[in-house]
This record gives C-alpha cells, structure tokens and sequence, in this order.
C-alpha cells in the first residue's frame, strides 16, 4: 500500500511501498496526473534521486515538457531501506522493486530512464516488462551487451568496497573508487549499505533482444563507465545513440543530457 506523502523535492511529493521482499522503498512524484504515461528515473550508484535527477535539472525540464516524472531511490540508497546483507541486493531485485512500483502507480505503461546501475536495471527491465513504452539507458555501453552490467574492471568491486568503508577517507584518495567514497560522504550515504549494493551478483546477459520499444542509448564522450556505447545500441533493436560533452559524473548536468532525454520522451512536442 502506499504510504502517507511527504513532502518532495521541488514541489514532488514522497510516498513509500513495501516491495516483493518487504523492503520499503522511497519515491518522489512531480507533475500532472494526466493521460500522458508517467517518466520513472532510476538512479545510479550511491546517488538517489535528487542527486541524480532534480540537481541536474531533468525533472524541472520534463515536469516543463508537460509530463508527471517519477524517480524512486533504490534499495540501499536515499530514503529507501538500507539493509547491510548483500543478499538483498542486485539488480535484479531492483528491477522487482520497479516492477513493485509501477504496480503502486496503477498505471498501463510509463516511459522509463536509467543512469549508470540504473541503465542496467531499465535495460533489464524493459526485457519483461510490458508496460514500459520507451526507455533511455544512460551511462553505460557495451559492457552492458557484454557482461550483463556496468563494467567492473574499470572501478573493481574490492576497490569500490575498501574506498566505503575505509575509516578515514584519505587513505583511499588514491584509490580509482576515490570519487564514489566523496559522492557518498558528500550526500550522507549508508556506506556499509552501498558497501553491499557493490557485493552483490548480478546476472551474467540480460536479452537485450528481447527490448521492442524504441530506446535511446545516452552517455558521455568522456565517461570510462561507458565505452564503446555504439555496441550497446546495436545489441537493442532499434536504439538510437546519442553522445554528450562530459564524464560519468558530469555529463547527467550538460544541457545536451537533458535535452536529448526530454526530446525523445516528448516526440510530439511542438518545436
């Protein structure tokens, strides 16, 4: 059942659900309830919602576009629970959890974009989920098509791991993982819980064949996280690439991100 609403950021209002497993997970909700299917933004990595989505300004331009936006904190993230067993993680749970959600919102389809881990769990989504009507996978390329997920090799688990819960943060200033221990520090993380999130198994594919509706592979030319996005987009029927000035943190806040994001999830709008 849906919770009592809180407020939001930006004049969204927050609410909360029990998901598949009990779990009790955080979303913001902006905009008209209109016909017009809803935008549900999925997160990256030790972000949440209003670090990744309102900051940047992606729900001001669409909630302008004339669309109802939805953006969840996952499980491990933001206002959502925060279990420390790494068990309750992956993202395969997580694409319960917008399974569970999109129940919530008692909706027949909605537009659905991902970042970073985020991409992967809208990716994976879109695979089963009929309700999903188009989908922007962000920050992420063709270790996605690869190896089922954002590539690890680039940032290694044991890395991300030690950088989180290391007791003083400048012994990992070095570390290539330095900047997900600043980012989580900076937003007030749970770090054991993203400590977790980065332990947990996640499938080997996802059957990117399987997505039928029309997609937007979207990231920065700089990003590291997000090589060679031109085979992600041939592994998707269909899927259109666009690239962006900026890296895996910078480019969420280039005008050309939100742009391209907000034009393709409003192909009709005048102009």
């Amino acid at each position: 059942m849906r919770g009592r609403p809180g407020p939001g950021t930006l004049g969204g209002m927050t609410y909360r659900f029990q998901s598949f497993d009990g779990t009790s997970i955080a979303y913001q909700d902006w905009g008209p309830r209109a016909q017009t299917p809803p935008v549900v933004l999925h997160h990256g990595f030790i972000a949440d919602a209003t670090t990744n989505w309102v900051g940047p300004g992606i729900v001001d331009a669409l909630v302008a576009a004339g669309r109802r936006v939805v953006a969840p904190d996952a499980r491990g993230h933001g206002a959502s629970d925060k279990p420390h067993d790494p068990g309750r993680y992956g993202e395969e749970a997580m694409v319960l959890d917008l399974t569970a959600l999109l129940g919530e919102l008692d909706v027949a389809h909605a537009d659905l974009v991902g970042y970073s881990m985020g991409g992967v769990v809208a990716a994976a989504a879109a695979t089963r989920d009929a309700r999903i009507r188009r989908l922007v996978v962000a920050g992420v390329g063709a270790s996605l098509a690869e190896l089922g997920g954002v590539d690890r090799t680039a940032v290694p688990t044991a890395e991300v791991r030690a950088a989180l819960l290391a007791e003083d943060p400048a012994t990992v200033r070095l570390s290539p993982a330095a900047g997900f221990r600043q980012l989580a520090d900076a937003i007030g993380a749970d770090r054991v819980a993203l400590a977790a999130v980065a332990s947990a198994g996640r499938p080997r594919t996802i059957a990117l064949d399987r997505i039928t509706v029309p997609t937007l592979v979207l990231c920065g030319k700089d990003d590291l996280l997000a090589t060679r996005p031109e085979v992600l987009a041939a592994a998707i029927p269909g899927a259109v690439l666009r690239v962006v000035p900026g890296d895996h943190l910078s480019a969420v806040r280039e005008p050309e991100f939100v742009a391209s994001i907000v034009d393709f999830l409003t192909p009709d709008r005048a102009g």
